[in-house]
């Protein structure tokens, strides 16, 4: 632990500090852990694929395994995203900021590499004020769950520094998050949204929005429960931190997987 300095984010007047020495950091493609609503994460600029293959590196995951892509503001999904249907903007607009990850094909125009993502991408809006405030400085990150592949997800700043050490630049320590629940996980990229992973929110809450999405009109397959972080991580369904699912859900679609 003497290796890595975390950064106290409790205190408003010197969270500024922190927040601008991540912003610095992130924009050298270099990996910053934050807390979420769920779980820590382990972030890099969704748009340097050199940082997301650091990120992946770090984690001990391939690019079969992609990030998802968190966001601080709601109209950043029509930048990243296409056919995002009517029932999405209704689940969003009820639920987040919050524990809700929406896998949706990707702008064909956007310039990154997330890993193998099949053209799709995870996004997920995190309640959390320290994240919320990085994302409205730097845009979307991609960010997995700040544990190694196959470990258990941090719910604290100082268990993702014991599992990561020096592979991360900069700790943003917000206390202790509310995990281990992941995010649940919704794939739109279908002719009808289905329930990837149920996490935080229950097919019942999103069904009252959704209706499609309730139990009895999901089709029949296994709905997956997995851990969270961007989801459980994520590390085998979308990660939670972004809870992930980027393309593929790491975390989320098996693939991607947020805080």
């Amino acid at each position: 632990m003497s290796e890595v300095h975390l950064r106290d984010c409790s205190d408003a007047g010197s969270r500024a500090g922190h927040l601008d020495a991540a912003v610095s950091t992130l924009a050298s493609g270099q990996l910053v852990v934050l807390p979420t609503d769920t779980v820590y994460g382990v972030a890099a600029d969704a748009f340097t694929p050199k940082a997301v293959a650091s990120l992946l590196r770090a984690k001990g995951r391939g690019r079969q395994m992609p990030p998802p892509v968190l966001i601080g503001d709601v109209r950043t999904l029509d930048g990243l995203a296409t056919e995002i249907p009517p029932a999405v903007r209704d689940l969003v607009a009820e639920f987040w900021p919050g524990p809700l990850t929406i896998i949706l094909t990707a702008q064909p125009s956007l310039h990154w590499d997330l890993g193998e993502t099949h053209g799709t991408v995870a996004l997920r809006m995190p309640d959390d004020e320290v994240a919320l405030a990085l994302l409205r400085r730097t845009g979307p990150l991609a960010v997995s769950s700040a544990n190694k592949t196959g470990q258990d997800s941090a719910t604290t700043c100082a268990v993702a520094a014991q599992q990561l050490g020096r592979s991360v630049k900069v700790y943003l320590d917000g206390g202790a998050t509310p995990g281990p629940v992941p995010s649940t996980i919704v794939d739109a990229t279908g002719a009808q949204l289905r329930i990837v992973r149920e996490g935080a929110l229950t097919a019942e809450e999103l069904g009252s929005i959704a209706p499609e999405l309730l139990p009895e009109n999901q089709p029949h397959d296994e709905v997956e429960a997995e851990p969270e972080a961007g989801t459980a991580e994520h590390d085998s369904a979308p990660d939670e931190a972004g809870d992930g699912v980027s393309g593929s859900a790491d975390d989320e679609r098996g693939g991607a997987a947020q805080p």
